[in-house]
């Protein structure tokens, strides 16, 4: 099957567009900064697990992660806060389970102390047309 010429003049402006719009960048460039961001997010997380393997003991570590499949944004706010701690020096030696439970109780009440507070107008209450 031949490429007509028009075909690829039309392929060739509709690849130039979507460069222009990607920043100017060809497919190879965009391919090989998604690969790198990949990498950069895996030795991360790679990180954070070290970090999170000495920090907290075998049953906390499972408790976190029986955590993390239930409420993951949840599992992620006591990491950071071990994470914070343990730069700041407030953890001596590993945390255990009872800890833990501290730690997610503490997460839980700043989770549970937002308020709705609802103020009615009292302009137009279908009570007063009563008296």
């Amino acid at each position: 099957m031949a490429d007509d010429p028009e075909l690829a003049a039309l392929r060739a402006k509709r690849m130039a567009e979507l460069q222009q719009q990607m920043g100017g960048q060809d497919p190879a460039q965009m391919q090989q900064q998604q690969q790198q961001q990949m990498e950069n997010a895996h030795r991360e997380m790679e990180m954070r697990n070290a970090m999170l393997t000495q920090i907290l003991d075998q049953s906390a570590r499972a408790r976190l992660n029986s955590i993390a499949l239930v409420k993951p944004e949840k599992a992620r706010m006591v990491e950071n806060m071990l994470i914070q701690m343990a730069r700041s020096g407030q953890v001596g030696g590993k945390v255990g389970e009872t800890q833990l439970v501290g730690l997610l109780e503490k997460v839980q009440d700043k989770a549970q102390k937002t308020t709705v507070k609802f103020d009615r107008r009292r302009v137009f209450d279908s009570d007063d047309d009563d008296y």
